[in-house]
């Protein structure tokens, strides 16, 4: 019950607080598709997922620390760190990530695309390294409204 409350809570936060929001599809928290939205703070951002599949649900919210263009505003990249977590049946998984990423601001329409990494150490039920972890995000910018 205690793990519900919390994934509601992180839900309720990532939607009253994102200035964009869409879904991210990849490898994200020992899952395979994630809620995916972007906090904004000063100077930089936080990464928040919430994801979804066989093996349950995973949270993630990492601090991008580098958010820079590329010779044009449109094209950024971006890279940063934070917690993540999986919870699926008697199993729970915590551990940090990274991520470095490009994301691409259409100008005449709010839609952001972007791809990135995001490498996982796992550390709370087992040591894991997970190499994996591409993903294409696809997120709604409400900021340029």
């Amino acid at each position: 019950m205690k793990k519900l409350v919390f994934i509601v809570l992180f839900m309720l936060t990532l939607s009253v607080s994102a200035q964009e929001i869409g879904i991210r599809f990849g490898e994200v928290a020992r899952n395979n598709v994630a809620v995916d939205g972007i906090i904004p703070t000063q100077g930089s951002r936080i990464h928040a997922n919430i994801s979804f599949g066989d093996d349950g649900v995973g949270l993630d919210a990492l601090w991008d620390f580098v958010y820079a263009s590329l010779g044009e505003e449109a094209l950024m990249w971006y890279a940063g760190f934070g917690p993540s977590a999986s919870i699926g049946g008697d199993d729970f998984y915590l551990g940090a990530s990274g991520e470095i990423g490009l994301e691409y601001r259409f100008g005449s329409i709010p839609i952001v695309i972007g791809a990135d990494y995001r490498p996982t150490f796992w550390i709370v039920e087992e040591t894991d390294w997970e190499w994996g972890g591409f993903g294409l995000n696809i997120r709604w910018d409400f900021s340029s409204n």
